[in-house]
């Protein structure tokens, strides 16, 4: 099959799409599949690998945020290229201007869509003071979605909440995890030296952007609370961000280590013990799949993936989204049980084990089939 891959981002850059796309895309090649993607031009110059053609659009920078870019309108450049070269079936990963243009290209031309939702969008509104924006950005949303023949969410609970706000044709599509990649047989314990800790030193860690959408005071608090308890234990936060300059202010015992290259941050997973994941913005949350699978023990709220992965007290701790007391609770209660942390990382590992990108990739497969075989349908529905 020739399947298009339309989204903002793109590896190298660090981010849940962009991670699950190169997950995907390699599943996809492995199979035979022929990939196409249309992606803003990167900053540094190049083309993604493997790709049998590569459209590359003007892009610009998000203001205040230089390492997100999004791509200029550019629908008749894209109707162009579809014309030359044309696909069995489009996935939209994003919803900006690229995307909009893409799916009116679509549109124009009958070609079957398929989108991804990967961000909350209508959620980042009131992280970044604009709450009076959300019901726009949710309207909008909407009408995009409603255009395509199906779109894919990661989880149940994001998939019922979607339906009683108007969206249709929704389909739960997880996100996966390498398990020899991530898995305690990468601890390190010349990494642990360096952190300051001994082998039976407690280190607690927390991975991902560092941006203010990420609840990042409760991560700071239940540091702070869990030194007060446990004096020795080391805080390790790994990623960059807006927010990563204030948070370094406020937490001046812990080391930042920016973010690391794939193979380094399998080993940083790997040599902690427990994982903090205090964010409420996320769709999924690649980072704490990652955390289970090396064996940590995780605390998390019942949102996103920590309400599908997260049997608490067997798989994990989980809070009730919003409880940031007993998130705090939690934290250092557990840091002081090395016993228990472990054995909760034990049971983390063989759930997280269940969700390989071979599974996964399936259930893409499925939902892009399905388009393509209805696609004079949806291209009615690009064109309303």
């Amino acid at each position: 099959m020739r399947i298009c891959l339309v989204s903002e981002t793109w590896t190298p850059e660090v981010n849940g799409v962009a991670h699950t796309l190169a997950q995907l895309s390699g599943e996809l090649l492995a199979r035979g599949h022929h990939l196409q993607l249309i992606r803003p031009r990167p900053r540094v110059p190049g083309s993604a690998a493997r790709m049998a053609s590569e459209l590359q659009v003007p892009g610009l920078a998000v203001p205040g945020y230089r390492q997100v870019r999004f791509g200029i309108p550019a629908t008749r450049r894209i109707v162009r290229w579809w014309r030359e070269t044309p696909p069995d079936v489009v996935y939209l990963a994003t919803q900006g201007p690229l995307g909009w243009s893409a799916q009116r290209a679509a549109g124009r031309l009958g070609l079957p869509l398929v989108a991804g939702w990967h961000t909350n969008f209508d959620h980042y509104c009131r992280d970044y003071g604009i709450p009076w924006l959300a019901p726009l950005v949710e309207a909008r949303l909407r009408t995009f979605h409603n255009r395509c023949a199906a779109t894919l969410v990661p989880t149940h609970a994001q998939r019922d909440d979607l339906r009683r706000r108007g969206f249709l044709e929704l389909r739960c599509m997880a996100r996966g995890i390498d398990g020899t990649r991530f898995s305690p047989g990468h601890r390190d314990e010349a990494l642990r030296s360096r952190w300051g800790a001994s082998p039976h030193t407690p280190v607690a860690l927390h991975v991902g952007r560092l941006a203010p959408e990420k609840n990042l005071d409760l991560l700071r608090d239940s540091f702070r609370a869990m030194r007060a308890a446990h004096p020795g234990l080391r805080l390790v936060v790994v990623g960059d961000g807006p927010s990563r300059r204030s948070l370094e202010r406020s937490l001046p015992e812990a080391h930042f280590t920016g973010f690391v290259s794939p193979e380094a941050l399998a080993r940083h997973y790997a040599s902690a013990d427990l994982f903090l994941f205090p964010s409420l913005s996320e769709t999924w949350g690649n980072v704490l799949l990652e955390a289970m699978a090396s064996g940590l023990g995780v605390i998390a709220f019942r949102h996103a993936a920590g309400a599908e992965l997260i049997d608490d007290g067997h798989t994990g701790l989980s809070l009730a989204a919003g409880d940031e007391a007993g998130f705090r609770e939690a934290a250092v209660a557990l840091c002081q049980h090395p016993a228990r942390w472990a054995r909760l990382g034990r049971a983390a590992r063989i759930r997280a084990l269940d969700y390989t990108w071979s599974a996964i990739t399936d259930t893409f497969l499925s939902t892009l089939e399905d388009a393509r075989e209805n696609r004079h349908a949806t291209a009615r529905a690009c064109r309303v």
